[in-house]
């Protein structure tokens, strides 16, 4: 399939499904790398995939970074999880800038117990994050509606 992959334009790159011709092209310096490791995020196995998507998260091109973190997550959402290369990339960028998404989609797609201890714990932190401001939200709405309350009432 590699005469349907343009380097140039990226048209195509979705598509790739051969790490060897990933390869090739990492070795000759072209663009659109991130794009293609999406590409064999879904079409390869995540243990295929996997040094590629992390050879991808080096690249000096930040949007084609983005595109690698973009295929972790795309892993994780195709296949329920990640080689531990992948679970350790994601952990040393972190839960913010760009692996926010994929981090978030790994907590969402791999099931609990398939997550290594810092992603359960991103889980769980999560989960405390979004109740505490569910209740400040409540909170909130109850003492708006006591003020319209008291306001009608004078």
């Amino acid at each position: 399939m590699a005469s349907a992959w343009n380097w140039e334009s990226g048209e195509g790159l979705l598509g790739m499904d051969d790490p060897a011709a990933w390869d090739a092209a990492y070795e000759r310096g072209e663009p659109h790398l991130g794009t293609a490791a999406i590409g064999l995020a879904f079409n390869c196995p995540p243990a295929e995939a996997s040094p590629r998507i992390i050879k991808a998260m080096r690249l000096p091109d930040r949007a084609q970074r983005g595109f690698a973190y973009t295929a972790a997550g795309t892993a994780a959402r195709v296949n329920g999880e990640l080689t531990p290369e992948l679970y350790e990339a994601l952990r040393a960028e972190g839960h913010r800038g760009l692996a926010e998404n994929a981090v978030d989609d790994t907590l969402t797609f791999v099931p609990f117990r398939r997550l290594p201890p810092w992603f359960k714990w991103r889980k769980f932190a999560s989960k405390v994050r979004d109740k505490l401001a569910t209740w400040r939200l409540t909170l909130a709405y109850a003492a708006e509606d006591t003020r319209k309350a008291l306001r009608r009432h004078r």
